[in-house]
């Protein structure tokens, strides 16, 4: 069996194009036979040095920086899930090359959207959960008092990262609504993306085998060009389940049009 791989640089996705979803979908599919063309064995170690093509370029006029879960329950020593991606957050450096993406992306004029995860007092009705959804709902993980009502707000798990709140407290970081479960198919990510008719998104943020996969995902099913920040990310570790930050490397790599890591993140949006 043979693939044909498009050459050149890709053309700009039409932004709900049910087209461009069928062709991404089956190239995805498709791409298991140029695994096995190639042989696994050669595939970089995740976490590694990649060589793959950069697959997409960074231009101001319709490149924003997407940032998911800056919260202090993912990101703080604070936080209720410290302990299961506090290993990974110290050693990527997350929160530092959050910053410095967040400083570079002010500085140069890009778009930059928040897409936040909160959990409200009626989402304790919810008649059935994965083992992740019970246990931040049993810990009160993004816990808000209520979707109209900041009580209990600031300082939270829910609440940004301090050294974030200058970036995103500006008056021009889109804060879209929150999104349920994991992905952004039930926020309006994709609507403030398109208003803006953004096409490239640099995706970063928590946590990497469940909230930033599932974004990006759904983006490239929308049409989205995206580029995973590697180590302005990190997931959760668990002694059954495994390193979730390894696992989503080894997707991010079949999946996005880039891998890069923060240093080449800055060059490229400084250059553009």
């Amino acid at each position: 069996m043979s693939a044909v791989i498009p050459s050149g640089e890709p053309s700009k996705p039409r932004i709900n194009d049910p087209t461009t979803s069928i062709s991404r979908r089956s190239l995805i599919v498709g791409g298991a036979s140029v695994v096995v063309a190639a042989g696994l064995s050669a595939a970089p170690e995740p976490g590694g040095a990649s060589s793959q093509p950069s697959g997409m370029t960074v231009e101001k006029a319709d490149t924003a920086v997407v940032f998911i879960d800056p919260q202090n329950d993912v990101l703080s020593e604070r936080g209720k899930n410290w302990g299961a991606v506090g290993a990974s957050v110290t050693e990527n450096k997350t929160v530092e090359n959050m910053e410095r993406i967040f400083k570079i992306a002010k500085a140069n004029g890009y778009d930059v959207f928040i897409s936040p995860h909160y959990f409200y007092p009626t989402d304790n009705g919810w008649k059935f959960n994965g083992p992740l959804e019970t246990e931040e709902l049993r810990t009160l993980t993004f816990a808000r008092s209520g979707s109209l009502n900041l009580a209990g707000f600031p300082n939270s798990g829910a609440d940004w990262l301090d050294r974030f709140k200058p970036y995103i407290d500006d008056g021009k970081t889109v804060v879209v609504s929150p999104h349920k479960v994991w992905g952004p198919q039930t926020n309006d990510l994709v609507l403030q993306l398109g208003k803006r008719r953004i096409n490239k998104i640099i995706l970063g943020g928590m946590l990497a085998n469940i909230c930033v996969e599932s974004h990006l995902r759904e983006l490239l099913e929308r049409g989205f060009e995206v580029a995973i920040v590697k180590d302005a990310t990190a997931g959760p570790r668990h002694p059954v389940w495994g390193d979730g930050y390894q696992a989503a490397m080894i997707n991010f790599r079949f999946l996005a049009h880039a891998v890069w890591s923060t240093e080449e993140t800055v060059r490229r949006m400084q250059a553009a």
